[in-house]
């Protein structure tokens, strides 16, 4: 029979499964409990496996504690949760690797559930707390009712991630699946970027029930409601660069050319008021505003794959056989000329009067079509330089 200490013997062989990695920093008082826990669930399951202690620089001897219990303790200078993590991860031996907090707030009896989707061929196992029960005081009524909630809906709106708790602390992936998504982030953005990535990967994503209890420590959590909050929605937006400026942007533009087609030829009623060239002033800085919004969207996209941040896209990459340097020069100069068309005949107009005074409100009609053309056509050219210099592959 394999137990949990025996493992190290596998560990020499290549023929570990599982590892269970706990970021740590200042876990003196439920570190010891948590390896216990581990370690047993390993035992009683007849899993070859270790628990791996990534400490991030504690001072109340955790390390010794990890130890003791008979953890491997792996240093990691670089301060934060992710970067903790990441190198714990990076160590560990097992085929599969389980991560958890050391705070006594999960349930490592669960263990064996989640090992049973990774031989099953999942890439990535994530806990449901949701699903599995919540104890009393476990988790703040702000993060049960609202920001879990709210977040998990993002994450399975903008990644088509079919998870119901988006951040639970304890989760399972296979080595290599975790080794292709190369996550960057260090802090407590790295549950988020895991997930992110993966679902864009087209990784299988698949969750079990698991329970959170109140954690056994003295002191408050490191995680802080509104920072870590806001970090997390501020990480889901940018790595979605169709809902931050793609979607909005086509809004403004198509509202902005629509409102503009309307009110070009005359004033249009709405019911008690009359919506004139003042109007159609808005409606061209809506225009202007949306294409800068879209262009944002693309270049984002672009530098994000450029950079690996984002996987490669098939349908970007046919737009792109298309809207090339060339292309898009084209159409700024097309653009350009028929500004200077339009100002043209203005001036034609204002010739024909004696260069005398003319109607403000027809000539408005006139000069903001104009100045939008122009507007655009200049910023189509220059972003067609910006695009292709953010698309050109590094070696």
């Amino acid at each position: 029979m394999m137990n949990a200490m025996s493992s190290q013997e596998a560990a020499h062989t290549g023929s570990l499964e599982l590892t269970v990695v706990m970021p740590c920093l200042n876990e003196a008082e439920t570190l010891a409990v948590c390896v216990d826990k581990a370690m047993a669930a390993l035992r009683d399951n007849n899993i070859a496996g270790e628990v791996v202690v990534a400490d991030n620089g504690s001072t109340d001897g955790s390390q010794q504690i990890a130890t003791t219990h008979g953890a491997r303790v792996v240093n990691v200078p670089i301060r934060g949760y992710g970067a903790a993590l990441n190198a714990g991860i990076l160590a560990a031996q097992g085929k599969y690797v389980l991560m958890a907090d050391a705070d006594d707030s999960y349930n490592f009896t669960h263990i064996p559930r989640f090992l049973e989707k990774l031989r099953n061929g999942a890439d990535l196992v994530m806990g449901n707390r949701f699903a599995g029960g919540i104890g009393p005081g476990a988790m703040p009524p702000l993060h049960k009712y609202l920001g879990n909630p709210v977040l998990s809906w993002m994450g399975r709106t903008l990644f088509h991630t079919p998870v119901g708790d988006f951040h639970c602390g304890i989760r399972a992936f296979s080595k290599s699946a975790y080794e292709s998504l190369a996550l960057r982030t260090t802090g407590m953005e790295f549950a988020s970027e895991m997930v992110v990535k993966a679902s864009l990967q087209k990784q299988n994503i698949v969750e079990v029930p698991t329970t959170l209890q109140k954690d056994g420590r003295s002191r408050p959590p490191h995680l802080k409601t509104w920072r870590d909050g806001w970090r997390h929605f501020r990480f889901l937006l940018l790595y979605s660069p169709r809902w931050l400026f793609l979607f909005p942007g086509l809004t403004l533009m198509l509202g902005g050319f629509g409102l503009m087609a309307w009110l070009m030829p005359a004033e249009r009623p709405l019911g008690h008021v009359n919506l004139g060239v003042d109007t159609l002033a808005y409606a061209a800085a809506a225009v202007l505003l949306g294409f800068q919004l879209v262009f944002f969207g693309v270049a984002a996209k672009v530098f994000a794959i450029t950079e690996g941040l984002l996987p490669e896209d098939e349908s970007f990459d046919r737009w792109f056989q298309y809207i090339t340097l060339e292309t898009g020069l084209i159409a700024g100069v097309l653009l350009l000329l028929v500004g200077i068309g339009i100002a043209a005949s203005s001036v034609v107009g204002w010739a024909h009067t004696g260069y005398g005074p003319l109607p403000p409100v027809e000539m408005m009609r006139r000069t903001l079509p104009a100045m939008l053309c122009l507007m655009l056509g200049t910023q189509v050219c220059f972003g067609s330089f910006f695009l292709s210099l953010l698309g050109l592959r590094r070696r």
